[in-house]
């Protein structure tokens, strides 16, 4: 199994060789999950790349956030760069850059972020046929489930086995966007997550988790099938780095790791002890948990001492082949060659009859092993020495050290990846100038259950939810609505049911399905549904609507982290529609913060209920479940009913109801036929401030 480390600096990335990583991941100056980390201009980039090589360690470039049209450019000079070094991979998130890597550099491996949510069978199976190499599981498996999409997949699966660990599942998360503009999808997350959210009766933490540790169970990772264990920390110091991979080291190798290294790992950085919940599948309230005094107190002195040592010196972890030739009046011949193919020769001076002790295989194998200080690790030899002769030692000593050089050098030295720019989608919708507004915008509403009031009969579409009975599905389709079944964001652990259930809703007469998750999409596409793009497909450039459209996709909602400009300044052709109302998602979670109370969720159980978190200030944010999820809704909702106008190049809008009566839901959409102004407290979203 490969150990995946952090290196969010060179420091880090230095103590993840030392101790013992198989590959690394790092983020550029730009275009980074990790923005604030120190990262790696240029140059050092490029040297990280040498280093790691020289060591047998690979290099995986995370160009991992959500991009707008007019940074794509600078992330291909970026690619384009890392393809000259070479990395090893690209970690990407973007669907729109994935399309362009995917054109420019086909030889480059491209792994799909952990921020692609991809945690079903079909999500895996998506990306493989669109090209990924490796996918990175959402951090929200169970082991089961893990095995499930081993099963059904054959791409490379990598998931987390130590770490912090998100509250939203990744890549759903727009809370940091909403409060302070700065964006997860983007690198720049604030994590409003980790302060006071109070649930009835909850910890008063309620969106805050303990860190992952799998360390001392790596090795049922591997049996689930997972090919890479993933340490997350780039914003963590070396010192973790170092405890973190050399716990994993001794996991893999050994099947354990030794207590006192545990302890140290725990004292480096804990938020009050780790957690395996989500891989057990026991979710809950012992999940939970914030950094504390003690926490920071434990980081002491001598602790961290102790793991500086764990990389204070090199790592010797190439295994090389020494072929030594020493001839009667020919030039001595060292060769050295690793597993890889790459190797290096030297010549010295002709040997010379001894005088006194004679050179044998032994004593060379004795001088050729000493290579410490280098990478290498003598694994073989093979001396053809013929007697009677003599070498000095500094020369036999010689010989090793340029050979050793040499093949550090050529190892360094890789050929590159080829890469063709390719020719980027011009901007604006259908690559036209911005259309005229319609007289009226096409609405389309989804709705949390199936009270549709009559006005929804003016609606394009509308999402119900996929569990709707097929009765009742025949009954709205007949009385004049068009239903479209809502696929959960998050299916984990459902997709069977899922399945099941749209095939029985094929048979009453369902044709379209909405789905926010790629993994949702490829299921339904499967089974012969045309499918609606969500919002949370996170789609913020043209290249990415044309990867969907050739995906198949009838239509997509844009993200709505664009500002109305940057919305319609977007090309290709495929139909795409903004949110125009609700209470925006802020995150979406597999464990309920609103569980937490003493009596867990009762919430959804009861009718006209609907469980809240308070922060600090006392804002409540509403928190529903759907599927296998929980998402925690914004305060107040978006409206633009007074602003349709200012909404060019859109083919839809969309009313996204959550906790809204159905008398309410009728006098949304009457507003919004009418364009008339918002009547209550609400926000314009990111439509005009945007974010960073």
């Amino acid at each position: 199994m490969e150990i995946l480390a952090p290196a969010g600096s060179p420091e880090s990335l230095t103590a993840a060789v030392r101790a013992g990583a198989d590959a690394v991941y790092l983020g550029a100056s730009s275009f980074s999950a990790r923005a604030n980390a120190h990262n790696f201009d240029n140059e050092a980039l490029a040297e990280a790349v040498r280093y790691c090589h020289a060591y047998g360690v690979k290099v995986y470039l995370a160009v991992n956030t959500v991009l707008r049209d007019e940074e794509l450019p600078a992330a291909l000079e970026l690619v384009a760069y890392a393809c000259q070094l070479p990395v090893d991979a690209v970690l990407v998130q973007d669907m729109g850059l994935f399309r362009l890597i995917g054109r420019a550099a086909p030889g480059l491996p491209l792994h799909a972020s952990t921020q692609m949510s991809i945690h079903t069978p079909a999500g895996a199976r998506a990306l493989q046929q669109a090209g990924a190499t490796r996918v990175v599981l959402s951090r929200e498996l169970s082991l089961r489930e893990m095995k499930g999409i081993a099963a059904n997949a054959s791409v490379e699966l990598e998931a987390f086995v130590h770490g912090a660990l998100c509250m939203s599942v990744s890549g759903q998360c727009y809370f940091s966007a909403m409060l302070g503009s700065r964006s997860g999808n983007r690198g720049l997350c604030a994590q409003p997550c980790r302060l006071p959210f109070q649930a009835e009766g909850g910890t008063g933490h309620d969106l805050s988790l303990k860190d992952l540790s799998m360390v001392e169970r790596v090795r049922e990772l591997e049996a689930a099938g997972i090919c890479c264990a993933k340490i997350e920390g780039r914003m963590k110091r070396p010192e973790y780095v170092a405890a973190a991979v050399s716990a994993c080291r001794h996991a893999v190798d050994e099947g354990a790791a030794p207590p006192a290294l545990l302890n140290s790992l725990r004292a480096v950085f804990s938020r009050s002890g780790f957690t395996t919940g989500y891989p057990d599948g026991r979710l809950g309230r012992e999940m939970f948990g914030t950094r504390q005094k003690e926490d920071v107190a434990a980081a002491t002195n001598q602790v961290l001492s102790g793991l500086r040592g764990l990389y204070k010196s090199e790592r010797r972890r190439v295994p090389v082949h020494f072929f030594l030739d020493i001839r009667r009046g020919l030039p001595s011949r060292l060769i050295v060659r690793d597993a890889e193919g790459y190797e290096a020769a030297v010549e010295g001076e002709i040997p010379q009859p001894a005088l006194n002790r004679p050179l044998d295989a032994a004593f060379c194998e004795k001088q050729l092993g000493k290579t410490g200080g280098t990478p290498f690790l003598p694994a073989e030899y093979t001396c053809k020495i013929d007697e009677g002769l003599s070498l000095p030692i500094p020369m036999l000593n010689g010989l090793r050290r340029e050979a050793l050089k040499r093949l550090e050098t050529a190892r360094r030295q890789r050929p590159p990846v080829s890469f063709h720019a390719p020719v980027l989608l011009a901007q604006g919708h259908a690559s036209s100038p911005p259309r005229p507004v319609p007289a009226r915008l096409p609405l389309r509403g989804r709705f949390p259950d199936d009270s549709l009031p009559d006005a929804a009969r003016a609606l394009e579409w509308c999402y119900l939810p996929y569990t709707l009975p097929s009765e009742r599905f025949q009954t709205l389709t007949a009385a004049g609505y068009r239903i479209a079944l809502e696929l959960p964001r998050g299916l984990f652990g459902l997709e069977d049911a899922v399945a099941a259930q749209l095939t029985h809703l094929w048979q009453a007469g369902a044709r379209d399905v909405w789905a926010g998750n790629i993994g949702a999409a490829q299921l339904a596409k499967e089974l012969g549904f045309t499918v609606h793009g969500g919002f949370s497909l996170n789609l913020l450039n043209g290249e990415a609507l044309a990867w969907y459209r050739e995906f198949g996709l009838a239509d997509a909602e844009l993200s709505f982290e664009l500002t109305l400009r940057q919305a319609a300044a977007i090309g290709d052709t495929l139909k795409r529609g903004l949110l125009l109302y609700g209470h925006l998602p802020l995150m979406l979670t597999r464990n309920c913060p609103a569980a937490n109370g003493p009596g867990g969720c009762r919430h959804c159980k009861v009718a006209g209920k609907t469980a809240v978190l308070t922060d600090r200030r006392g804002a409540a944010f509403p928190v529903q479940c759907f599927g296998a999820c929980s998402e925690v809704l914004n305060t107040v909702p978006l409206e633009m009913s007074d602003r349709l106008a200012e909404v060019q190049n859109i083919d839809f809008g969309v009313l996204r109801f959550t906790v809204e009566t159905p008398a309410a839901r009728a006098a949304v959409i009457q507003r919004y036929l009418t364009a008339q102004p918002p009547e209550k407290e609400y926000t314009r979203g990111l439509y005009y401030r945007g974010i960073e």
